[in-house]
């Protein structure tokens, strides 16, 4: 359990499931008819966006308006509205535009909530595997339901650690971070979508998850699932602007956390 004392949480938490799970059906429907969707791009070729995205996030961000309107809302596509309660929705509408896109069903609806900083709920929708993964600060985490509880005794050497990467990043960074974790004994996995691969740690799937440059909207919601399932994970700078910003992101299961923050230096 933890010290920080979050006024209504489980009616937040309830809601945000709610919200994701009915995103999640609307962009289960738009994958469903992905050769209709204009997609564009954004910083660069491998990066884009779809009318799928945007359409999403503007329902996400409706709901939490009506609910809750003087909470913030953080998302990928739209940018910070601040608020004044001292809660921010982070909010990704569709992580791994780029496996959407082209077909392949990695990816999700990422919804995390911060208070005076700190994720204290994460609800991960993702429509393809009909899996909803939902967690709540002090409350557990849960894959449709079922409690989630991480193994210590797996390893990145019994285990399978996710990796991610894109052009924040030079290409020697990434080669050096994988040939780091494959002397180290482990192996690693990549699907596209950072916050289904944090939702993986929380499950067990994977024993831990590195990005050497992620966004909020990517991770917190994840990282408050690996916590509550008994993970650990690397503190996200949310202290105004620096929440805009990109930062190393790590989740491990307890037996990797030494050995992860060795390979990502952190």
């Amino acid at each position: 359990m933890t010290s920080h004392i979050v006024p209504g949480l489980e009616a937040r938490l309830a809601i945000a499931t709610a919200v994701a799970k009915e995103a999640g059906a609307v962009a289960l429907d738009y994958f469903n008819r992905r050769e209709t969707l204009v997609i564009e791009t954004k910083r660069d070729p491998q990066d884009v966006v779809s009318i799928a995205d945007r359409e999403v996030e503007n329902l996400i961000r409706a709901r939490f308006r009506d609910a809750y309107p003087d909470d913030g809302v953080l998302g990928e596509e739209y940018g910070l509205e601040t608020g004044t309660s001292g809660f921010t929705w982070v909010v990704d509408p569709i992580d791994g535009t780029s496996p959407f896109v082209n077909g392949m069903p990695n990816w999700c609806v990422s919804i995390g909530l911060l208070h005076d900083g700190v994720p204290v709920v994460g609800v991960i929708s993702a429509p393809c595997h009909d899996e909803l993964y939902a967690a709540g600060l002090g409350l557990g985490a849960t894959l449709n339901g079922r409690r989630l509880t991480l193994d210590p005794s797996r390893t990145i050497r019994n285990a399978v650690t996710g990796i991610g990467a894109n052009n924040y990043v030079t290409p020697a960074f990434v080669g050096k971070m994988v040939e780091n974790l494959l002397q180290a004994g482990g192996n690693f996995i990549r699907n596209g979508s950072g916050a289904l691969m944090l939702a993986y740690v929380a499950a067990g799937r994977l024993v831990g998850y590195y990005e050497p440059y992620m966004h909020a909207w990517d991770c917190m919601a994840g990282y408050c699932l690996v916590k509550e399932a008994g993970g650990w994970y690397h503190p996200f700078p949310t202290e105004g602007e620096r929440l805009t910003k990109g930062s190393p992101v790590l989740a491990t299961a307890p037996g990797a956390t030494d050995d992860l923050r060795k390979i990502a230096g952190l």
